[in-house]
C-alpha cells in the first residue's frame, strides 16, 4: 500500500546497510528518495579502521535499486558534519524532488576502543557524525518543514542509546546524545506539526557489526562462530534484526500522525526501555 505516495524524504547515510533498508521502505511506500553520503571518510578513526568505504558506488546502486520502484532518486554527495553540505543536501532535494515531508538521520560511524586507549580525535569524529551531523541535517531542513506546515524527523540511535557497551563508551554516549536531542526537538517543533521520534536498531549484519564481530574474534576462531554466539546470548528472539526490518519502523514513523518524543527499539528484546 502506497502510503507515503507524494511524500519526499531525505535518508543520510542512506547508501547502504540500515540507511539503505529505510531508503527502499520508504520508496516502497510510495515516497520519493534522496539519498546523502560520502565516497571517503576524513580519518580511519571514523569507521571500521579505514577510510574508503565507496560509498558513491553503494549510493549509485541504492538509487538504481529505488527507480525500480517506481519512485523518483537521486544522489547527493554530502558530509553532514559540515554545515554548508547539510544546506546544500536539503536545497538539492527541494530543487530536484520539489518537496521536502520526511528527514531520516541516519549517517554515523563507529570505531572500538577502551575510554584509557581511546583518542581525542576518534572521540571528536565520533560526535561529528554521529551528533553534530544529527543536528545540522534537522537544522538545515526545519525550515523547509515549517513552511510547509508539516513534517517527520526519523534520526537513527542504536540500543547503545539505552545501555553503555565496553569498548565503544564513545558511541554509547554519542548516541544516548542523538535520543535526548530528539526528544526535546519532539517537544519543540510540536506546534509546527513536525514530528521527531528515533529508531534503535538492535544486531544488524551491517558492515558496523562485520567490523565489531572481528574485533570479538579470538585466535583459531571463525567470524560466522563467533556471530553465532552474539546472536544465541543476546536476542531473546534468537534471530538478527535486518535493514528491512528498520525499514519497517520508518514508514510507520512516517505516518503514524500521533506519535513522537519517541525512541523505539528494533533489536529481538534485548531492550526492553
Amino acid at each position: 500500500m502506497a502510503q507515503l505516495t507524494g511524500q519526499v524524504a531525505l535518508v543520510t547515510g542512506g547508501a547502504r546497510g540500515i540507511g539503505r533498508g529505510i531508503a527502499v521502505a520508504l520508496a516502497a511506500a510510495g515516497a520519493d528518495i534522496a539519498i546523502a553520503d560520502v565516497e571517503q571518510l576524513a580519518s580511519p578513526v571514523q569507521q571500521y579502521g579505514t577510510t574508503a568505504v565507496d560509498g558513491l558506488t553503494a549510493l549509485q546502486a541504492t538509487v538504481a535499486d529505488i527507480a525500480t520502484l517506481g519512485r523518483r532518486a537521486i544522489a547527493i554527495q554530502a558530509d553532514v558534519s559540515k554545515k554548508a553540505d547539510a544546506q546544500r543536501m536539503v536545497e538539492e532535494t527541494v530543487r530536484q524532488l520539489g518537496d521536502l515531508h520526511i528527514l531520516v538521520c541516519n549517517a554515523g560511524v563507529l570505531s572500538a576502543s577502551s575510554v584509557e586507549a581511546l583518542t581525542e580525535e576518534a572521540w571528536d569524529l565520533t560526535f561529528a557524525v554521529n551528533v553534530k551531523g544529527v543536528f545540522l541535517s534537522c537544522q538545515a531542513a526545519i525550515p523547509v518543514m515549517q513552511s510547509r506546515g508539516r513534517g517527520c524527523i526519523i534520526n537513527t540511535a542504536s540500543i547503545a542509546s539505552k545501555n553503555g557497551y565496553p569498548g565503544i563508551a564513545h558511541y554509547c554516549a554519542s548516541k544516548f546524545a542523538v535520543v535526548g536531542f530528539t526528544n526535546a526537538l519532539a517537544k519543540e517543533l510540536a506546534a509546527s506539526n513536525i514530528r521527531v521520534n528515533a529508531v534503535c536498531p538492535g544486531i544488524v549484519r551491517t558492515q558496523m557489526w562485520e567490523y565489531l564481530t572481528d574485533m570479538r574474534k579470538q585466535p583459531g576462531e571463525s567470524k560466522e562462530h563467533v556471530w553465532q554466539q552474539v546472536i544465541q546470548a543476546q536476542i531473546p528472539l534468537g534471530r538478527a534484526q535486518r535493514p528491512e526490518d528498520i525499514g519497517q519502523l520508518a514508514v510507520y514513523l512516517a505516518t503514524a500522525e500521533n506519535v513522537t518524543g519517541q525512541a523505539i527499539n528494533v533489536d529481538g528484546g534485548i531492550e526492553l526501555h
